[in-house]
């Protein structure tokens, strides 16, 4: 694996300008994220078949896999409502390389919209499992595990629960103030008191479901998973995940 950063391929200039445009800037570390995602996959598998995004979203995740990786094949989960026009217009360049699946996750029957003995060589997530009970996502982490090939990759982003109150109030900051910057673009007369009171109201009505990262790794090594770190974290935005572990080390 080459210590240059996956951006310093042929792609990069285009890619790193996609990003740039359709990650949101009010996301902390969203590049950074993206960059440490593409190393793990490149370190754990030297060539990339195909992968399963769990969950269309902006499709940012699945462009910047297919860009990395000409030869792959991506299987995108829609699920409801469906994946978007910003994930159809950043997915254009790569259509033929896309198939897009109807699915819900938060039931084990899903996988069978994969078809018949479906496995990946990575399985990358952006925020759509944290719907899901606890219960449901340590199921789904096993159901993950074995879709996977050997060495084959698991990475998910994802709001985890901060370890303390004092920690969660240094994130509540850091996201106004990310969201300052963006909001005051479109709209110059608001203030930040006003914008926090919208953070704090939306945070109130539709809090995401949040385990702590120690706990899913716990989770994820229970499924079966190898090499479970979390590989990247800023206060409660995390990357985390685990490796299928290799045909010898299951014999």
């Amino acid at each position: 694996m080459p210590d240059s950063s996956p951006f310093s391929s042929p792609n990069a200039p285009d890619l790193l300008t996609h990003f740039l445009k359709n990650v949101r800037a009010s996301v902390p570390l969203a590049i950074e994220q993206i960059d440490m995602m593409l190393r793990l996959i490149g370190a754990a598998r030297e060539r990339v078949d195909s992968f399963l995004d769990l969950g269309c979203g902006d499709g940012v995740l699945t462009a910047a896999v297919l860009g990395e990786h000409p030869d792959a094949r991506a299987v995108v989960l829609e699920l409801v409502p469906g994946p978007t026009e910003v994930a159809h217009t950043n997915l254009k360049e790569f259509e033929q390389r896309v198939t897009y699946l109807p699915a819900d996750i938060a039931y084990p029957n899903w996988i069978e919209a994969l078809g018949a003995d479906p496995n990946f060589d990575a399985i990358v997530c952006g925020f759509a499992l944290q719907p899901l009970s606890d219960d449901r996502k340590r199921a789904l982490y096993a159901e993950l595990c074995r879709l996977l090939r050997p060495e084959g990759i698991f990475l998910n982003i994802e709001h985890v629960a901060s370890a303390t109150r004092w920690s969660e109030s240094v994130w509540d900051d850091t996201m106004i103030s990310a969201l300052f910057g963006d909001v005051i673009k479109k709209h110059p007369h608001k203030s930040r008191a006003e914008i926090a009171r919208e953070y704090y109201e939306k945070a109130r009505t539709q809090a995401p479901r949040c385990a702590p990262f120690e706990v899913q790794l716990d989770w994820l090594r229970a499924a079966g998973f190898t090499n479970v770190d979390c590989y990247l974290k800023i206060l409660e935005l995390a990357l985390f995940g685990g490796q299928r572990p290799s045909a010898s080390e299951t014999q």
